[in-house]
């Protein structure tokens, strides 16, 4: 049997990237997958029917997570098309770098609200759903740099430090009811975004991975599902950094 069969999964900011690559693994684990993302354009779309494909119910849901209602609403809607929601990823995120003397209060404050306030809010309206089912997984996408932080991104450091602080802080309250909760911390993944990188800056980041290369996002998906799935079991409060040992 396959490692989700029957489970419904709910990923925000999935309709491309990391979130993409985690619905997908987990569909053709047979979950069933709810996501959302800003807006349901030709991208969420496009997504939709790819996870179709693979013989699980999906549906696409337009929110900011950022907004406290909307995600409520979001989440009673999810709760009404799939009759469950027993794995919440956190993946909704944004950048908007600079250094502390040059960010504006608005770029701090976005990030600080799509990254960190969003799983506050999904979190907040998904723990009393899986109370009531005695179960689920919740994973919170964190970053490296929420680890060691990094010059010219303070506002995001904290809001990925943030992310995994509150997995540690949910898997406390809420173990005993059979909830677990963890972060993934990705270093240098091979996406469209670092594609597009100077060269010179893509070898100076692979110089420091041992492993010397960047990670797919085929990584951080097997990751997902390790803590989605029961592998994971006695798993809680841990943040597993898939970086090819940058950051030991």
């Amino acid at each position: 049997m396959a490692l989700l069969t029957g489970k419904t999964a709910l990923i925000t900011g999935a309709a491309r990237g990391i979130g993409k690559a985690i619905a997908l693994k987990f569909a053709a684990e047979g979950a069933n997958i709810a996501f959302t993302d800003l807006v349901i354009d030709e991208n969420g779309q496009a997504t939709e029917k790819e996870i179709a494909a693979l013989g699980v119910k999906v549906k696409g849901y337009a929110s900011n997570a950022a907004d406290f209602a909307q995600t409520e609403e979001v989440v009673n809607q999810v709760k009404a098309d799939f009759g469950s929601i027993d794995i919440l990823v956190n993946n909704a995120g944004i950048t908007k770098d600079g250094l502390m003397l040059r960010m504006t209060e608005a770029q701090w404050d976005a990030v600080i609200a799509v990254n960190l306030k969003s799983a506050f809010n999904f979190i907040h309206a998904c723990t009393p759903i899986m109370m009531r089912q005695r179960g689920g997984s919740i994973i919170n996408m964190s970053s490296v740099v929420g680890v060691h932080g990094n010059a010219g991104q303070c506002n995001y450091s904290a809001s990925k430090a943030g992310l995994i602080a509150l997995a540690k802080s949910i898997g406390q309250e809420m173990g005993a009811k059979g909830i677990r909760a963890n972060a993934i911390a990705p270093g240098f993944i091979e996406t469209a975004m670092t594609a597009a990188l100077p060269e010179a800056i893509r070898e100076e980041w692979i110089k420091k991975i041992p492993l010397r290369r960047g990670g797919t996002v085929e990584d951080i998906a097997n990751t997902a599902l390790y803590l989605a799935s029961d592998l994971s079991s006695y798993v809680s409060g841990q943040v597993i950094q898939v970086d090819g040992g940058m950051n030991m």
